[in-house]
């Protein structure tokens, strides 16, 4: 009979089964080192490079209930945190497979979701030891190799030509050619000569850690343009120096607005002390060695830094912050912008280079600029048949009248530059182009609003509702340039810059030659950006390098080592639910152990993905032997502290980056990680439950006649 039981187990929980082979397949996307897939379409022979259980899940073809399950667990992890997805993806799989292994041992369902969930909720509790607050990171978590005493050697080097020559910085570009362009910052007053802007810059580079943006010096301020297929034979300096980008908000920076197209942005303070460094040095602790990224949110940190600095608020604005993907340009192009960068077709490019240098009467439609269009919760007429509900706009009066229509109204306010929310009638725009007028269809509601702010434009849903008060004045667009000052022609499509006095929104324009790789760019851009996010919110971070998984297998497997008494009071405490408390001492330890052996693959997996270990043996025995001296110790906690701050820890408990010495320690969000623990559990727990209720072919007789026959219910 037990062998009859484990038959229908393998048989009806097919459901646990599939979540592990779905899970099996992003074991290589775990970790800081991970290996990419190329998803193919069969039906286009089109491929992407994902790297990333958000998009592997996109690309599979889900059929089953439990594929469905998992799909929208992911999707849900990501529209809230946009991180710890990988994370949840194998823990799914993990614990599915452990426990498989609790019901082949005929342990009951009931035992397996209140213990496991019991379990992991004492985890939780018990991590709270690693946490570490965002203001003590810098001490905790800063080598030696990134103080500024580190670079102090460097900044003799720079001379007083360098920093201030126009076009030097890579990661962020400012043009304050124009006088309403610049932004307020700590006073280095226009008329200051040159040395004295420099000595600021100095001091203020003296301040920083060993890693940042490139500095190329440009000698050819020509605006040439740089073709996508040719771009990587241009002539193009060599790299001549590096410098850091650590910023607090109380950094200062200056550059003179006679500089002309100064595209460089600086900030950051001239301290010995590791505590300056501020968010930037936050945000490297937690991207996984991902330099261009960081870089890139280093710079955007100081600019927002520099600006809020009266306010005193050190929070990261995520709604200022937009991407631009630029297909063609090798990956050391990409940067930060001010303003809103985008790609409009050739002929749109023409009325952009007519419009440079010229201030812009700007609408913004908050909708689509179609015919058909209608806002959410439009009611039509009781009374009115409809006859016609999408007229062809190329054939009939009708859809001619409404071109006309619209044209009028556009002409009639004299309005050059027109963002609209949503799509945009094809013939409307090959009639504005015809006109001159640059309309933009697809633009953020953020963007919209950060325009509407500084150029007093109000948002209109329809352009009938159109009057003089709504269209906002003094917006500017260029086309792009690069990092060297050159304009872009990418041959279909065009960047172009739009900005506006005082705005604050921020473009980070990211750059590839490989196409396939653009979608994966810009998830790890923005996966960098949430975690910085969600610290800040948090206001604690955890220690990374797998830290707080080796305290929660250390911690569980002490839990299971100990016997559970039906009298002893403290079970009844550590395991809530009463009605468990009978059951427990017997299948307490097998289903603590089953929840244990998911924090060892995952520790183990990670150590193989970083090449930490050879196989997964090898990690196994390096887990085993951390996990022997912490009992050892007698406090586990102390323990990885200790061996974390050596760096350790599953000789994986720091992220390399080419500009340090030595690796730099990592952190990992508190509320993403957790939540992705707890969504990654429930999941399984749901799938077995669910599984476990239904009940079909012929062992049906049997399990009515056994002993566990009302754990299920039959229909």
């Amino acid at each position: 009979l037990p062998m009859a039981f484990r038959d229908v187990n393998a048989r009806r929980h097919i459901g646990l089964q599939q979540l592990s082979s779905l899970a099996l397949a992003g074991r290589t996307l775990l970790g800081p080192t991970k290996s990419c897939k190329f998803i193919v379409d069969e039906s286009t022979n089109q491929s992407t490079l994902i790297c990333s259980a958000v998009r592997l899940i996109e690309s599979l073809d889900l059929t089953s209930a439990a594929g469905q399950l998992l799909n929208e667990t992911i999707q849900a992890q990501n529209k809230e945190f946009k991180t710890g997805m990988s994370t949840l993806l194998f823990l799914v799989g993990a614990w599915s497979n452990a426990v498989l292994e609790c019901l082949q041992q005929n342990v009951p369902v009931s035992a397996i979701v209140s213990v496991m969930s019991e379990g992991l909720n004492s985890c939780c509790e018990r991590a709270h030891c690693l946490q570490l607050s965002i203001h003590d990171v810098n001490k905790e978590l800063c080598p030696s190799s990134v103080r500024p005493n580190a670079f102090k050697g460097k900044t003799c080097q720079i001379g007083h030509g360098g920093l201030l020559n126009p076009q030097s910085f890579l990661c962020f570009q400012k043009d304050i050619s124009a006088p309403e362009e610049v932004i307020p910052v700590n006073p280095c007053s226009h008329q200051e000569d040159d040395c004295n802007c420099n000595k600021c810059l100095v001091s203020s580079l003296a301040g920083f850690g060993s890693i940042g943006s490139l500095v190329k010096p440009v000698s050819d301020e020509s605006t040439s343009v740089i073709s996508g297929s040719g771009v990587i034979a241009s002539s193009c300096t060599k790299q001549k120096l590096t410098h850091s980008r650590y910023f607090s908000t109380l950094g200062k920076s200056c550059f003179s607005s006679q500089q002309g197209n100064f595209q460089g942005y600086l900030s950051g303070q001239s301290a010995d002390s590791c505590e300056c460094y501020g968010l930037g040095h936050l945000a490297m602790t937690l991207s996984r060695g991902n330099q261009t990224s960081t870089k890139l949110l280093q710079s955007i940190v100081a600019y927002q830094q520099e600006r809020a600095e009266c306010s005193g608020s050190s929070q990261l604005n995520i709604a200022e912050i937009v991407t631009c993907c630029l297909l063609g340009l090798p990956e050391s192009y990409s940067c930060v912008s001010p303003g809103f960068v985008t790609l409009v077709p050739p002929e749109q490019a023409t009325i952009v280079k007519y419009f440079e240098e010229k201030p812009l009467r700007i609408l913004l439609i908050d909708g689509d600029l179609t015919e058909q269009y209608r806002h959410l919760g439009f009611n039509r007429p009781c009374n009115v048949r409809t006859i016609l509900e999408h007229p062809s706009l190329q054939e009939g009066r009708a859809g001619d009248l409404w071109l006309s229509s619209m044209l009028d109204i556009l002409l009639s306010f004299e309005v050059d530059l027109v963002l609209v929310k949503g799509n945009v009638c094809e013939n409307l725009m090959e009639r504005c182009i015809a006109n001159r007028i640059l309309v933009i269809g697809s633009v953020a509601r953020d963007v919209l609003c950060a325009f509407g702010e500084v150029t007093s434009a109000q948002p209109v849903t329809y352009l009938t509702q159109l009057n003089a008060s709504c269209v906002g004045s003094r917006a500017q667009v260029e086309l792009w340039k690069a990092c060297d000052g050159r304009a872009v022609d990418l041959g279909e499509l065009v960047p172009v810059r739009i900005k506006a006095r005082g705005i604050p929104l921020l473009t980070a324009v990211l750059t590839t030659t490989v196409a396939s790789k653009m979608q994966l760019i810009e998830d790890q851009f923005w996966t960098l950006v949430y975690r910085l996010h969600h610290a800040l919110n948090d206001e604690k971070v955890f220690l990374g390098g797998g830290a707080v998984e080796l305290l929660c297998l250390s911690h569980i497997q002490m839990l299971a080592e100990q016997p559970l008494q039906p009298a002893n009071k403290d079970a009844v405490k550590e395991f809530h639910n009463p009605w468990l408390v009978a059951s427990a001492t017997e299948y307490k330890s097998v289903v603590l152990q089953a929840l244990a052996s998911g924090w060892k693959q995952y520790l183990s997996a990670v150590m193989c993905n970083t090449a930490k270990a050879t196989s997964e043996l090898e990690a196994c025995t390096s887990v085993d032997h951390h996990l022997k001296r912490a009992a050892d110790c007698g406090s586990p906690s102390a323990y990885i502290l200790k061996e974390f701050r050596r760096g350790d820890l599953l000789r994986g408990g720091s992220a390399p980056f080419a500009d340090h010495g030595e690796g730099l320690k990592v952190c990992d969000n508190v509320t993403a990680k957790t939540e992705a623990w707890r969504r990654a559990l429930d999941l399984v727990l749901l799938v077995l439950q669910t599984d476990a209720e239904i009940i079909t072919g012929s062992k049906k007789n049997q399990l009515l006649n056994s002993r566990v026959s009302s754990e299920f219910m039959f229909l």
